[in-house]
């Protein structure tokens, strides 16, 4: 299988949000089930179908991060210098309204675009990598045509 890249910091994340499920979570479900199959004919009882459903989730959530977990590559992004590459912080300046934006690139089960965490698989990353400061990029997005300018590359 393919190693998956990412941050020391997502890494940590998804393994605590595994051991939250495996620990807390996936005990709090079955004492929930056991509850209320007390209350009788299972057939019309809500709570019961409400906890199988949320087991058959905190199960599948737990393959997942199992899955991921195990095939992590850890990067530490503070070895590094020079061009765009996994786990560059960088600043881009919208060309057309110069809008300016700061985005980590990190590994795909990290990402999250509202908080400036950016899949390394998406237009914008692919187009960043390798480029270095004052480089202009052209991407290609959902909302069309964008051109940015890289104003700093940091790895921290």
């Amino acid at each position: 299988m393919e190693k998956i890249p990412m941050t020391r910091a997502g890494f940590t994340a998804l393994d605590e949000e595994l051991r939250q499920l495996k620990s807390v979570e996936r005990g709090a479900v079955i004492r929930a089930i056991a509850e209320a199959r007390e209350h009788g004919d299972l057939s019309e009882n809500a709570e019961y179908h409400a906890a199988r459903e949320k087991q058959s989730f905190i199960e599948g959530r737990i393959k997942e991060l199992e899955a991921i977990v195990s095939l992590a590559e850890v990067i530490d992004p503070t070895k590094f210098s020079g061009t765009i590459k996994f786990g560059a912080t960088v600043t881009l300046a919208d060309e057309d309204s110069g809008d300016q934006k700061t985005y980590q690139i990190v590994g795909e089960p990290e990402a999250d675009i509202e908080n400036g965490r950016l899949n390394i698989k998406s237009p914008l990353a692919r187009a960043l990598i390798g480029k270095d400061e004052g480089d202009s990029v052209d991407v290609r997005t959902p909302g069309g045509q964008r051109s940015y300018e890289v104003l700093s590359i940091r790895f921290i």
